[in-house]
C-alpha cells in the first residue's frame, strides 16, 4: 500500500508528487493517457503570470503570487527554460487606462512588486511592434515565461528519481473506501491501494470525486487555440489585452526557445476536443493585427487547441474532502495555475498531507536535473559527443536534435514511449516541417529501444499507430 496516490499526470499533480518524495513517503502517480503531460499542461501558453489580475482573497491570488516567486529556483533546480521577460497589459483607449489603474490597485494588494504605468512612448520603446492605436499599458516586471511540458515532465522525473512510482494508462474508475485507505480501480483492472489521494485529475475531477460520494464542485471546459510561427523577434515582453468578463483574451508572447505564440480563444465545450476551427484562427489573425504591426504570418509553423478546465467556484478548490479528509481535491487549477503550482505543491503536501501523516525529511532526495543537451556550451556538446558518439548525430534538423537526445528521452524517468512522447522531451518534430523528416527515425529508434515491431509504435498511444504495414 503506498501512503500517498495522485491521480493526473498534468503539472500541478507533477509538481505535488515530486514536493511528496522531498519526504519519507511512498507514493504513485496515475496517469490515464499513454504519458504524463497529456491534456491540459501541454497545450498550454507557458506565462509565468505576475498576480495581478487575480481577485484579492482569492485561491489563485494568493498561489500566483507565491508560485511566481517559486519558479526561477524550481526551473533552475529541474533544468528547465524560464525567462522573465516581463509582461505589459495594453490598452487601447482611456476607458481601458482607467481599468488599468484598477489592476494595479489589485495587483499590488495581492502583492505583486514593481507594477507601473507607462505611457505610450515607453510602450514604444519596450516593444517597437506595438500598434500605434495604443495608448498605454500596465507593466509586470515579475512576469514571465516557461517551457510548460518541460517543467511537468522534468517534475515526474525528479519524483520518479528519488523513489516515486508512475503508472501511465491508468484510468481510475471506481474507488473503495476502506478503514486504512482507498483502492483504487482501473478501466484495463489494474488496482492501486493508498492510505491517501490527491485528485488532480483536470477535467475529469469532479468525476474522480463522486467516485467517492464528492459532489461539492463541477467541472466545465473551454477549447482555447493558438498559432505558433517561427522563432523571431517580434515582441520582448508578454503582451495582453486589457481583460474582459470572459478573462484574458489573446495574447502575443515569444515561447522560452523564441517561437512567437498567438492565442488563446475561449469557447465553450463538452470535453477534451483538441481541435481547431477557422473561426478561431481568424479571431487571432484580426487581435494580433490590433495588437502588434508586422506579424509575420507567413511564417506560421503550426496551429493547436487545448482544453482548460475551470470550476463552477470559479476559483480553485484545495481542500480535503467533506466526505473524507484522507482524500484532497486540487481541482479547477485554470489560468494561473501553471504559474501556481510550485506554491499549490507544497501547501497540499506541507499543510494537508502534514495534517494526515508524519513527514519525515528525505535526507537523500536530490532536486537537480540534468541541463538539456541543447542549453549547454559547443565546448560542453564537444565533450558529450567525445563520449557518447550519438549526441553528434542529428536526427531532427530544424530543431537541431541528436540521436542521444532521443535515446535519453526512451530511456529517461519518465520514459517516452511515444512519437510525441519524444518530441515533448527534446522538441523533435516541433520545427518547420513538423516532423515530416525526423519522425521516421524515431520511430525507428522507438522501436529498437522498446523492442517492439514499427507497426506498433504509436504517435500518442494506442489508436494512434503511424505504420500499418511493411511494403518491402
Amino acid at each position: 500500500m503506498f501512503d500517498v496516490a495522485v491521480i493526473g499526470g498534468g503539472v500541478v499533480g507533477g509538481m505535488i508528487l515530486r514536493q511528496l518524495t522531498k519526504y519519507k513517503l511512498t507514493c504513485v502517480l496515475l496517469e490515464k493517457e499513454s504519458d504524463v503531460c497529456a491534456c491540459q499542461s501541454r497545450a498550454n501558453s507557458g506565462i509565468v503570470h505576475s498576480g495581478l489580475d487575480a481577485k484579492e482573497g482569492t485561491l489563485k491570488a494568493k498561489f500566483n503570487v507565491a508560485g511566481n516567486k517559486l519558479m526561477p529556483a524550481v526551473c533552475e533546480e529541474l533544468g528547465v527554460k524560464y525567462q522573465n521577460n516581463g509582461s505589459l497589459v495594453v490598452a487601447f483607449n482611456e476607458e481601458e487606462i482607467e481599468i488599468l489603474k484598477t489592476l494595479k490597485a489589485r495587483g499590488e494588494a495581492n502583492g505583486v512588486p514593481g507594477l507601473r504605468l507607462i505611457d505610450k512612448e515607453e510602450l514604444k520603446s519596450k516593444e517597437r511592434n506595438i500598434s500605434n492605436n495604443a495608448v498605454g499599458a500596465l507593466y509586470a516586471p515579475t512576469g514571465g515565461i516557461v517551457c510548460p511540458y518541460g517543467l511537468t515532465i522534468a517534475s515526474i522525473g525528479n519524483a520518479m528519481d528519488n523513489g516515486a512510482a508512475l503508472y501511465t494508462d491508468f484510468e481510475v474508475c471506481a474507488i473503495d473506501k476502506r478503514e486504512e485507505g482507498f483502492i483504487l480501480h482501473s478501466v484495463n483492472g489494474g488496482k492501486v491501494e493508498a492510505k491517501t489521494v490527491i485528485n488532480c485529475a483536470g477535467f475529469a475531477s469532479d468525476k474522480i470525486a463522486s467516485l467517492i460520494g464528492d459532489s461539492s464542485f463541477k467541472m466545465g471546459a473551454r477549447r482555447g487555440e493558438y498559432i505558433l510561427l517561427a522563432k523571431n523577434q517580434l515582441v520582448n515582453s508578454t503582451l495582453f489585452f486589457t481583460p474582459t468578463a470572459k478573462g484574458k483574451g489573446v495574447l502575443v508572447t515569444q515561447t522560452v526557445d523564441g517561437n512567437i505564440m498567438l492565442g488563446p480563444t475561449s469557447e465553450e465545450c463538452e470535453g477534451n476536443i483538441p481541435t481547431t476551427s477557422a473561426s478561431g484562427l481568424d479571431y487571432i489573425i484580426s487581435k494580433a493585427k490590433q495588437m502588434c504591426d508586422n506579424v509575420p504570418f507567413y511564417d506560421t509553423i503550426t496551429s493547436f487547441a487545448g482544453v482548460r478546465a475551470y470550476c463552477d467556484r470559479h476559483d480553485f478548490v484545495i481542500e480535503q474532502s467533506k466526505v473524507d479528509n484522507r482524500f484532497i481535491n486540487v481541482a479547477g487549477i485554470e489560468s494561473p495555475g501553471l504559474t501556481s503550482a510550485p506554491a499549490i505543491a507544497e501547501y497540499v503536501v506541507n499543510e494537508l498531507i502534514g495534517s494526515l501523516m508524519q513527514l519525515i525529511p528525505n535526507e537523500s532526495f536530490n532536486g537537480k536535473r540534468e541541463v538539456d543537451f541543447s542549453e549547454l556550451t559547443i565546448a560542453q556538446k564537444n565533450e558529450i559527443i567525445k563520449k557518447d558518439a550519438s549526441f553528434g548525430k542529428l536526427v531532427c534538423k530544424c530543431e537541431r536534435v541528436t540521436e542521444g537526445e532521443v535515446l535519453r528521452a526512451i530511456r529517461q524517468n519518465p520514459p517516452a514511449t511515444t512519437i510525441d512522447g519524444v518530441k515533448l522531451r527534446t522538441r523533435s518534430g516541433m520545427g518547420r516541417c513538423q516532423g515530416g523528416f525526423c519522425q521516421a527515425r524515431i520511430a525507428e529508434i522507438l522501436a529498437k529501444e522498446l523492442n517492439i515491431p514499427l507497426e506498433q509504435v504509436t504517435k500518442r498511444g494506442k489508436g494512434s499507430e503511424i505504420v500499418m504495414g511493411v511494403s518491402k
